[in-house]
């Protein structure tokens, strides 16, 4: 089905979406603020729609003022309540929600009912993508380098644990135990003693019933490359970025803390490597992007090992905060933040609704 956009009567009515459930809130809602900043108001009609943590859908105003070092905004239970059915009256979405319940399909599935355009993957693609043992399945089928991994599925770490720990322990030490369905390293541990394994287990379950367990890459470095759509569709890969955290920092390696609270990781633009490494980054990204079925935006990540190049996962709706990847892997590219978030718009409305 195709619904016409009609913006003759006036400004493109976009609605904002941020917030909601998962433990990536606060990073959502600095992104929100940000991306409607940078949103040109002659042109649009904006509504911001804040999802509190409790999942209350609100009219917010995405206004939070001068925050503490260290802190991210949230949500506000106390504004006025959102009307899903209002959704029909705009023309597009652009949904800033990370992790479970609104990165995972969730909300794609509703503008999908409701004939809602919107910025980025849809449903399945979403889903795919959050899901990073599914998502190694995908890249698995594509030929794309991996590291071993194990996953641990909710019932195997109470009815079957002997036989999960003997897979995990094949990997070797040290391993990284994460949940299966989350962002921005919440809930991630690095495990250098088998002893440790169950706290860490314990931890990851906190965030997600269901489990990863990968070995950790020796020598690696990691490197970020950002994808976008062109108004012809064809996939367009940016240059290459690197992510490090500050020698003197107490971060094992880049979590929750070091990306968005404490300032100790660096993002190196471009990435100081090799034309050959950068190339293959650039081909293997748009190959993920398009083995996942996405569309619209992604960012692919890599780690160097001393083994080769291997990918870890791809982030069907990365951050836009002033310390994210992905815009400033797009402004080195030629695409300022402004025209990046422009495009994306336009990505949006131009697509049809119903199947594509």
């Amino acid at each position: 089905m195709s619904l016409s956009v009609d913006t003759s009567v006036g400004r493109t009515r976009l609605g904002v979406i941020f917030g909601g459930r998962s433990s990536e809130h606060g990073v959502s809602c600095l992104t929100a603020r940000e991306v409607l900043a940078a949103i040109d108001v002659d042109r649009y009609d904006i509504r911001p729609i804040g999802i509190t943590r409790d999942g209350a859908w609100v009219e917010e105003t995405a206004q939070w003022g001068e925050l503490e070092p260290g802190t991210l905004p949230s949500v506000r239970e106390d504004m006025p309540p959102f009307a899903w059915e209002g959704l029909h009256e705009l023309d597009a979405v652009f949904p800033l929600l990370h992790g479970p319940w609104g990165e995972d399909g969730t909300v794609q599935g509703l503008l999908e009912m409701a004939d809602v355009r919107y910025v980025g993957a849809g449903v399945l693609a979403s889903a795919v993508s959050m899901d990073k043992p599914f998502t190694k399945t995908v890249f698995s089928a594509a030929g794309l380098p991996q590291i071993p991994y194990v996953t641990i599925r909710p019932w195997e770490w109470k009815q079957d644990r002997e036989r999960v720990e003997a897979r995990i322990r094949a990997l070797g030490l040290p391993v990284f135990v994460k949940p299966a369905r989350a962002g921005s390293s919440s809930g991630v541990m690095m495990v250098d003693t088998w002893d440790a394994l169950d706290v860490a287990v314990t931890r990851a379950r906190d965030f997600d019933p269901k489990v990863i367990v990968e070995s950790a890459a020796r020598g690696k470095r990691e490197l970020e490359c950002a994808v976008m759509q062109g108004l012809d569709g064809k996939p367009v890969a940016s240059v290459v970025g690197e992510i490090t955290v500050a020698e003197e920092s107490s971060h094992e390696f880049y979590d929750f803390e070091a990306k968005y609270l404490d300032g100790t990781s660096l993002n190196v633009v471009p990435a100081d490597i090799s034309v050959t490494l950068s190339e293959r980054i650039q081909t293997y990204a748009v190959q993920a992007f398009e083995a996942v079925g996405c569309e619209g935006l992604a960012r692919v990540d890599f780690f160097h090992t001393d083994d080769g190049l291997v990918i870890n996962e791809i982030n069907t709706l990365p951050g836009f905060t002033p310390f994210s990847m992905f815009p400033l892997l797009w402004e080195a590219s030629g695409v300022s933040y402004p025209e990046l978030v422009e495009r994306l718009i336009q990505l949006a409305l131009q697509r049809d609704t119903g199947l594509r």
